[in-house]
């Protein structure tokens, strides 16, 4: 090797020694911080996922709430409430019936045991009278002891019409109060719960349209994360570049140190030096050319994520009830404070529908014990009977007996009359006692079961939103956070874009205003050229590259092979890309 051209090959290296140093610097920074970036961009695809996970599981808790329809129970009680006075004032009205028909019956009762009183006289009389004749002995105690019987029965049908009467009084004067308390607290309690039952459904509208702005709002992000992620094969690219043309400086290093070169003399080299830092300056421009296009392209994107964060975060807070703490839970002690008015409400009302059923039972009892005196009325009938017809045989010492047995089968007959008045009396006892209890068995009872049961629903509900709006909340600061970090990562430009155009501007610095002509040296560099347009792995390289270096007619043909193949190399990378 000449002197010239060892000279020329140390002033290169002692260039190309910087400027490898300061491309691999910016090849360092741009793997690191692509791979930074990526790595950032993941994180928000993350939380993002992990956020439509918490909309997801909010809306499964507002299809729960919809399946319970703790606003049909409301509405459902509030129509109970709202008939409550209506009922109230039938059962009076059937209250007032039953206290008509006891008081209409117990005239009959007094009747009877009026009668039952004379027919003991008479079976006392017969005793006397018939004291002087065996015969008649064991009859009038017999007769006595029937109608002590009868009047028992008579005594008790006395005692169970009382105790229905003092019911009935009880209930009518414990209806006014219940229908006083219907008067102050109904409506009120009522129009309440319409309202909790239409806040419920305008409350589930709500959440269930925020969600789903959230849901559209954070999806819109998710698919800007995609496409930045994409978008980042602006660095694997830029690091690429800055490879080939690190390795285009090594394989002109090593063309110099060989063989190849032993033809070129110092001017040739230099000549060749000159095109080479052309050649790499021009293809460090139109990568920063690329890269800024790219980058910004990246940063505006991002850029936009702020107002979307925002709106998650706005959207977050409506849901959230805007700070004001859970709507649900607010709902609860609202309908809460009804439970407890509804339960006094309750309580009267099953107090009225007990003496209802207990109208029902004395009816029963009444029915039972008018058989008991008729059988005792036909027994003493037949008793006196026999005894006229004894009598009859017995000629004068019969005649006072026959007279007094005559008497007690007249009064035992007023015994049918008054049992066909109660009889007659009865079935509008238990048709008044049948109005006081509603036909369902259960009266207006069990609203505050209903209301226990909507309270349930309400503070399940309540808990469920809670967490899930949590959840929700963080999530949502967690997206703003991340966003927030990965503007600060990925705005390459304000760094990597400076270092490039570094590097760029070195190289054109070094390589001067001139490309040098190395036209007559063309064949002896044609292997250098080769070798350095295998590098390239995009079309743009390859044509910078024939900007600067144009082919020798023999390299024509297997260059044109070679950006062949690697077209269709890029058709495929660019598929495999998206």
């Amino acid at each position: 090797m000449t002197n010239g051209a060892t000279s020329a090959l140390t002033a290169f290296q002692t260039s190309g020694s910087s400027i490898s140093e300061t491309l691999e610097s910016a090849r360092s920074q741009v793997e690191a911080r692509f791979l930074e970036g990526g790595t950032v961009l993941l994180s928000v695809m993350d939380v993002l996922n992990r956020l439509l996970n918490s909309l997801d599981s909010i809306s499964k808790a507002l299809d729960t709430n919809e399946s319970s329809d703790t606003g049909a129970d409301l509405r459902s009680t509030v129509k109970s409430l709202t008939d409550l006075p209506g009922v109230e004032r039938a059962r009076q009205g059937a209250l007032s019936s039953l206290a008509e028909t006891s008081y209409a019956l117990r005239k009959h009762v007094a009747d009877m045991q009026e009668t039952m009183r004379y027919l003991r006289t008479f079976a006392v009389t017969v005793k006397i009278t018939g004291a002087g004749l065996p015969e008649f002995a064991g009859f009038a105690q017999e007769i006595l002891e029937r109608i002590s019987s009868g009047t028992e029965e008579v005594n008790g049908f006395a005692r169970h019409l009382e105790s229905l009467e003092k019911d009935v009084k009880t209930a009518l004067a414990f209806g006014t109060n219940i229908a006083l308390k219907y008067s102050e607290t109904v409506p009120e309690v009522a129009k309440a719960l319409h309202d909790d039952a239409r806040k419920i459904a305008d409350h589930r509208q709500h959440l269930a349209a925020v969600a789903r702005d959230v849901s559209a709002v954070a999806r819109g992000i998710q698919s800007k994360v995609a496409s930045t992620l994409s978008a980042l094969q602006i660095g694997d690219i830029t690091r690429q570049r800055i490879e080939h043309v690190q390795s285009t400086f090594e394989l002109l290093e090593t063309f110099l140190a060989g063989d190849e070169s032993a033809s070129l003399d110092g001017d040739a080299r230099k000549r060749l030096q000159n095109v080479i830092h052309h050649l790499t300056a021009a293809q460090m421009n139109d990568m920063c050319k690329d890269f800024h296009r790219d980058s910004q392209n990246v940063v505006k994107t991002i850029a936009s994520f702020s107002h979307d964060t925002q709106e998650i975060m706005r959207l977050r807070d409506q849901m959230s009830g805007g700070g004001g703490g859970n709507f649900m839970r607010a709902l609860e002690t609202s309908v809460s404070a009804a439970h407890e008015i509804v339960k006094q409400v309750d309580a009267a009302t099953q107090q009225a529908d007990r003496v209802g059923q207990s109208t029902l039972g004395t009816a029963a009892r009444l029915l039972q014990s008018i058989g008991n005196i008729r059988a005792v009325k036909t027994d003493i009938h037949y008793m006196a009977l026999n005894t006229n017809l004894r009598c009859s045989r017995l000629g004068e010492e019969g005649k006072s007996i026959n007279v007094v047995t005559a008497e007690l089968r007249i009064f035992a007959g007023k015994l049918d009359d008054s049992a066909d008045a109660i009889v007659t009396g009865l079935p509008a006892l238990e048709a008044a006692a049948g109005n006081v209890v509603p036909t369902n068995g259960n009266g207006s009872g069990g609203l505050a079961e209903d209301l226990t049961s909507a309270v349930s629903n309400i503070r399940s509900a309540a808990d469920t939103m809670e967490d899930e709006l949590k959840i929700l909340s963080e999530h949502g600061r967690e997206v703003a956070s991340k966003i927030s970090l990965l503007t600060s990562k990925l705005d390459f430009q304000s760094d990597l874009g400076d270092v490039l155009a570094q590097c760029a501007d070195v190289l054109e610095e070094i390589a001067g205003a001139e490309i040098a002509d190395i036209s007559d040296i063309a064949e002896a560099v044609a292997p250098l050229d080769k070798r350095i347009f295998k590098l390239y792995t995009m079309a743009q390289e390859r044509t910078v590259h024939r900007d600067i270096v144009p082919a020798t007619e023999e390299a024509a043909t297997q260059v044109e092979e070679t950006a062949s193949a690697a077209a269709e190399d890029d058709d495929l990378f660019a598929d495999a890309l998206f």
